[in-house]
């Protein structure tokens, strides 16, 4: 028997079949699952290793560092190797990875341990969405790219919830025990059914001047990095709150470790049905009226976020939190995988370098977001909202200067 056994990657009209959505979102969901499963574990994991909550947060950090850096390596190999051979290698390693963190005897090592999950975690979403440009062209592409989105926005919803009750049963290695068989079973999948999409024909050469003289030809164009900027900071304005979850859930709201869906539900939802929207928006409104609601919606919820925590008295209720952190996933979703499909569509060329190099700009900022920024704001949710909206605003000011440097095109509305 041959392998890849052969799926069907497109509709006789041409769109995306359920098989290709599925393992594409799959290899995303990769990402979220490893930041957000063992959240319920931070206090228990600085308890065991004697050490405070600003280092157990730096698991976190970690783990997003090294997926930042390495996501510039990612889809340039993917344009030299193929992206299949890319894919299978990753997994290989993040499985390593996550063994390492479940058997881990000293912090050291769990740090250490992340750092390999990081190097190979951005794997799954960066070469996904170049095989999504290599497979798929216009609205077609966008609906999957929305589809892709709409099932990874699963993981961050589920994965809390889970970690919290196998962390509860079991005891937090054995939510790193779970990383180990969902990488065992995503490696398993994919070296029987992903297709490669990238023939030796479309390859460019392996060498490593070539691969760094393509990412700095992308992320030095003003245009992209505008862009780019955009859409690290929508999500970033949304991912601060995942960042603090542990402080806002066990010491703001004094809930359980098990109750980390009063977080990640309305986030989840949010994010969903954004992805639903993006999906049946595609082919019938243009990218520009699609981006302007998102903004829109991100910037209006984190502005009533901060009169609300301004002028409550006795704090904002929890319902009402909840559904601000709905408004602002729902604005954030309908404006990354459009101002994504932008950023690659601007070098047709170097593909997996473009998704390269706006993962990198992403990751950063939810590096610095999430690890070092979330964990010194001890969940004060006012100063969350500040942040939030500042940063919501920015990303609206940095997508309208880079249409402008960038000039018109023909595919963006």
């Amino acid at each position: 028997m041959k392998f890849p056994l052969r799926i069907k990657v497109a509709s006789a009209r041409g769109a995306p079949t359920l098989a290709i959505t599925v393992m594409l979102a799959s290899l995303s969901m990769i990402s979220p699952l490893s930041i957000d499963t063992f959240l319920p574990s931070f206090p228990t994991i600085a308890e065991e290793f004697g050490i405070t909550s600003w280092r157990v947060q730096q698991i976190i950090t970690a783990y997003l560092l090294p997926f930042a850096c390495f996501s510039l390596v990612h889809g340039p190999l993917s344009d030299a190797l193929g992206r299949r051979r890319v894919v299978i290698g990753g997994l290989v390693l993040y499985t390593a990875g996550s063994l390492g963190c479940f058997l881990a005897p000293t912090f050291g090592t769990l740090l250490f341990c992340r750092v390999l999950q990081g190097l190979a975690a951005g794997i799954g979403p960066t070469v996904a969405r170049a095989v999504v440009r290599d497979l798929f062209e216009g609205t077609n592409a966008q609906r999957l790219m929305s589809s892709m989105m709409l099932v990874f926005s699963l993981a961050p919803a589920v994965a809390p919830i889970i970690g919290g009750w196998v962390h509860v049963s079991l005891g937090w290695r054995w939510v790193f025990g779970m990383l180990v068989v969902i990488g065992g079973v995503l490696l398993a999948t994919c070296l029987a059914f992903l297709p490669e999409t990238h023939p030796r024909e479309k390859r460019t050469p392996f060498k490593v001047r070539a691969l760094i003289a393509s990412c700095w030809r992308v992320g030095t164009g003003l245009a992209f990095f505008l862009l780019a900027v955009s859409a690290a900071l929508a999500i970033a304005a949304v991912f601060i709150y995942i960042g603090s979850a542990p402080a806002i859930i066990l010491e703001v709201w004094g809930l359980k470790e098990t109750q980390f869906h009063y977080i990640f539900i309305p986030v989840v939802a949010g994010f969903m049905i954004a992805s639903i929207a993006s999906g049946r928006m595609a082919g019938h409104i243009g990218r520009v009226t699609q981006l302007r609601i998102g903004f829109g919606l991100l910037c209006f919820a984190g502005g009533v976020g901060v009169l609300v925590h301004n002028f409550i008295p006795g704090g904002s209720p929890i319902l009402v939190v909840q559904v601000l952190w709905f408004c602002m996933a729902l604005g954030a979703q309908l404006t990354y995988p459009v101002l994504s499909l932008e950023m690659i569509d601007m070098h047709p060329e170097a593909r997996g370098a473009a998704a390269s190099v706006q993962s990198f700009v992403a990751l950063s900022v939810g590096a610095v977001v999430m690890g070092m920024v979330a964990p010194m704001l001890h969940g004060n949710l006012n100063a969350l909202a500040w942040i939030s909206f500042g940063g919501g605003i920015i990303a609206w000011a940095a997508w309208r200067l880079g249409v402008r440097v960038r000039g018109p095109v023909k595919t963006f509305d």
